[in-house]
């Protein structure tokens, strides 16, 4: 069997989509899998089992990306194509079984909409597997040993929902401090590669043998395993959240200006923390609609501590009563 899997350019996208190609890949196993994405997304699929080809789809004028696609893929024939940009594609290519979703559904979260579709409920946790290399990578980069380990995610690619750096210093700083929830945690940063800038006020907060960074310095698979170790993550609304979610740990998201009930980390142990103003507010009381101003202002470090502290918490005394 052959799958045929058209998901989206952008990175958080792309990782809530790999609930409906866990589905695929778990239901049939062996099946043969093609992603098509673009090329931001590309590389969290390069371990997806029985891979046999990932197409990357930049945008090109006049929608020459989706001729392009059609001619790479036109002569296969396929047991199953899900599109999930909703196109036209999928109606034009030879296959047995077509999955499109039609547009966004405003009224649930995202994975639960991509379930509907495919008509699983509840719908299968996002995924992201990775393979023995990205582990020996994360192993180089994190240190031996017994601390835990805080990954931090600052920045984002909008202003508007990253939350203060001064506000991530002082809530690492009480995560961390002696007694706190994540007592001496060793801090890894996470951004994309041009973000470091963003970050770097938070970066020289920490004491160089507590701290280490990765800002597009390695792959989002050495990333992935990186995350799968984490105590806790914490960052904004971002595809490394999503990321950070389908690894499995516990996963806070900030969000301000974004629909928490559409995009909050959806696993076992995601939640989100929203700013005091709802997203509403916030659209009704900005400068404009294209402003660059930060709108993460009612988002206090208290409320960000205690939902920090909560979460770790009961995953450890789940965690325990599971053991």
């Amino acid at each position: 069997m052959r799958l045929l899997f058209i998901t989206s350019n952008r990175l958080g996208d792309a990782v809530l989509s790999t609930s409906v190609l866990r589905h695929y890949v778990e239901t049939y196993p062996g099946i043969r899998v093609t992603v098509a994405c673009g090329p931001v997304a590309a590389p969290i699929f390069q371990a997806v089992p029985n891979l046999e080809r990932i197409i990357e789809m930049p945008k090109q004028k006049r929608g020459g990306h989706w001729w392009k696609l059609w001619k790479s893929v036109v002569f296969t024939w396929w047991d199953i194509i899900v599109d999930l940009r909703g196109s036209a594609t999928a109606y034009v290519l030879p296959g047995w079984k077509r999955v499109v979703l039609p547009g966004n559904d405003d009224g649930v979260h995202r994975v639960e909409q991509l379930g509907q579709v495919i008509g699983v409920t509840p719908p299968p946790y996002p995924k992201v597997w990775i393979n023995k290399k990205n582990r020996e990578r994360a192993d180089l980069i994190l240190p031996a040993t017994d601390k835990r380990l805080l990954i931090v995610g600052p920045t984002s690619n909008w202003v508007g929902k990253t939350w203060h750096p001064e506000r991530f210093v002082e809530t690492i700083s009480q995560l961390t401090e002696k007694g706190a929830v994540l007592d001496g945690a060793h801090v890894l940063l996470v951004g994309a590669p041009n973000e470091r800038d963003m970050a770097e006020n938070i970066i020289q907060s920490l004491p160089e043998d507590r701290r280490s960074e990765i800002f597009g310095s390695e792959s989002l698979l050495t990333v992935m395993a990186c995350l799968e170790r984490a105590d806790l993550y914490l960052g904004n609304d971002s595809g490394l959240m999503h990321m950070a979610a389908a690894s499995g740990c516990p996963t806070l998201g900030l969000f301000g200006p974004s629909r928490d009930e559409h995009y909050r980390p959806y696993s076992r142990w995601g939640r989100a923390v929203r700013t005091d103003w709802s997203f509403d507010t916030i659209m009704e009381n900005r400068e404009s609609r294209f402003s660059k101003e930060n709108l993460m202002e009612t988002l206090p470090v208290v409320k960000v501590v205690e939902a920090a502290t909560e979460l770790v918490t009961s995953y450890r005394l789940q965690e325990k009563n599971h053991d």
